[in-house]
């Protein structure tokens, strides 16, 4: 290298070396680290022990740093070095130009540090991400392991399917269709083998083609139970239709393509198998005994509601009835449905249908309905109870009965008259038996030669000798009214409700008699005749009729 080109060696102290490495290295120009004591030294070429700057610039900048360094930190007499470095430096302090240039590398070098960590950072971005078939392949089954198994129990396969969510059943009902999928397959090619045999088939390749179908059996049951907890807990239900459509399509076509004989043979299979024709006879007969029981069972709950219902003041015989009705068909109901679901049987569905024809039975049947709110309403107002004589829409008997849809009703000659509650509701009800005590309305006429004072006499003697007639209230005995052909006196005693006809029927008696005995006449209704004259001038007689 030429003598004639500045280089400006940086050197260093070891001394100040030690002590700037206690405190802090500073950066240095074109990737050498400078430490705050370097020194300068204007020379020719650089020598090789050493660190060197090119220009001016770089070496002004370390002694600047130096000085600074030296007078905050170090408190040492400064290096010879650095001393005749700065005296023999050259020509006057950077500029801004200068300065702009030093600022300029630093953000070049800035710059280039920036890319060299993004660029890595973009290429993984750009690389291409793996395959959804490569993820599914490296990652584990999402459902608990075993869940695929068939060699779980089918009671405590639907136990551990109990805590499972829809992410976790989707694929598990994709692997039992998978499952549903091989034991299918293996039935059909055992069956092809069977139907290339003809007649020559074994008894024991039979008997394997049986043995595959149970087993295929036995992965629809966990199938289905798969794809009815995933409907259950919010699954999509075009997917849920999708898994359903896919077991009864085999079912369906399966049963389409066998022969008479081999339809035959399955029904014979299955009528004697365990999970098949005697199992059902099994659950019919536990419905059967069940529902049996449970009639006795809602006798006896309905004999306690009546007693409990029986104490409460102020219920009517009615409502008291309805309700132990109601106690009994509820105790009904609410059994079999626990006894279906234990024996495995989605009961969901029976509310979707139940509430689906609600609507279609609530539409056709509007005046059924009607008479049962009419019912309800009779029941909660009370405006008659059993054994009240009533008169309803002109219809006058005693309350038999009262259902939800009408009343039926006794009248006096013991003809049984049945009413919708909702004529009854809606028309004018006449209850004689309501009150305790009832007022006998009677009228008894006199002729107008007989005396008003011993017809009243005999009457206050007749209904005061009757043992039936109350005292309070006073009866009321008047003359009421001078009639065309006799003077009517009104006789209107109280007696109790249930003593009403025996008292009207013997006051009519005894009072007939009294008034023979007396001389008082009940007149009839008499007409007088009356001819004016005849022709000649002679006047007729009158001639009673």
């Amino acid at each position: 290298m030429s003598s004639h080109t500045p280089y400006y060696a940086l050197d260093s102290t070891p001394r100040i070396i030690e002590k700037a490495r206690e405190r802090t290295i500073w950066p240095g120009l074109f990737g050498v680290e400078l430490s705050p004591e370097v020194a300068i030294q204007d020379t020719g070429d650089p020598p090789q022990s050493t660190s060197y700057a090119k220009d001016r610039d770089d070496a002004w900048q370390a002694h600047s740093a130096y000085m600074s360094y030296e007078e905050h930190h170090v408190h040492a007499v400064p290096c010879q070095h650095a001393r005749t470095a700065s005296q023999n430096l050259q020509g006057p302090k950077p500029s801004m130009i200068t300065s702009f240039h030093v600022m300029t590398r630093w953000s070049i070098a800035l710059i280039l540090s920036l890319l060299v960590v993004l660029i890595p950072l973009t290429g993984q971005a750009q690389t291409p991400a793996p395959s959804a078939d490569a993820q599914n392949d490296a990652e584990t089954p999402a459902y608990p392991p075993r869940l695929d198994d068939l060699s779980i129990g089918l009671a405590e396969f639907r136990l551990r399917l109990l805590p499972l969510t829809v992410d976790e059943l989707i694929p598990l009902a994709e692997a039992w269709r998978d499952n549903a999928k091989d034991a299918t397959q293996a039935v059909v090619e055992q069956l092809v083998q069977i139907r290339d045999e003809g007649a020559e088939a074994t008894e024991e390749q039979k008997q394997a083609r049986s043995a595959l179908v149970d087993q295929r059996k036995a992965v629809f049951d966990r199938y289905s139970a798969v794809v009815s907890s995933l409907e259950a807990k919010g699954g999509d239900p075009a997917l849920v239709a999708q898994l359903r459509t896919y077991k009864s399509a085999i079912t369906v076509e399966e049963k389409a393509n066998l022969t008479a004989t081999e339809i035959m043979n399955d029904l014979l299979d299955w009528i004697v198998s365990t999970d098949g024709g005697i199992q059902v006879a099994l659950r019919i007969a536990v419905i059967i005994g069940a529902f049996l029981g449970l009639l006795i069972v809602a006798r006896i709950a309905r004999g306690w509601a009546r007693r409990i219902f029986g104490r409460i003041p102020n219920l009517s015989k009615l409502l008291h009835g309805f309700l132990a009705m109601l106690v009994y068909w509820l105790t009904i109901a609410i059994g079999l449905m626990i006894v279906l679901a234990a024996l495995g049987v989605n009961i969901t569905p029976l509310f979707a249908l139940v509430g689906g024809a609600s609507f279609i039975i609530a539409f056709a049947m509007q005046d059924t309905l009607g008479n049962l709110a009419a019912g309800l309403m009779i029941m909660i107002n009370r405006p008659f109870d059993e054994g009240d004589y009533v008169t309803i829409g002109g219809k006058g008997g005693t309350v038999r009965k009262v259902s939800v849809v009408s009343t039926t009703i006794a009248t006096p000659d013991n003809q049984v008259i049945i009413i919708p509650n909702s004529k009854v509701w809606g028309d004018v009800i006449t209850n004689v038996t309501a009150s305790d005590t009832r007022r006998v309305d009677m009228v008894f006429g006199i002729g107008y030669e007989d005396s008003i004072e011993k017809a009243q006499e005999v009457l206050e003697s007749v209904v005061s000798e009757h043992p039936r007639i109350l005292s309070d209230p006073e009866p009321l005995i008047r003359v009421n009214e001078l009639g065309e052909s006799s003077v009517n006196f009104i006789v209107r005693p109280w007696v109790r409700a249930e003593d009403y006809w025996e008292v009207y029927w013997d006051l009519t008696a005894k009072v007939k008699e009294v008034f023979d005995a007396n001389g008082l006449t009940i007149p009839f209704p008499q007409t007088e005749m009356r001819i004016k004259g005849d022709a000649t001038g002679n006047m007729a007689s009158t001639l009673p009729r």
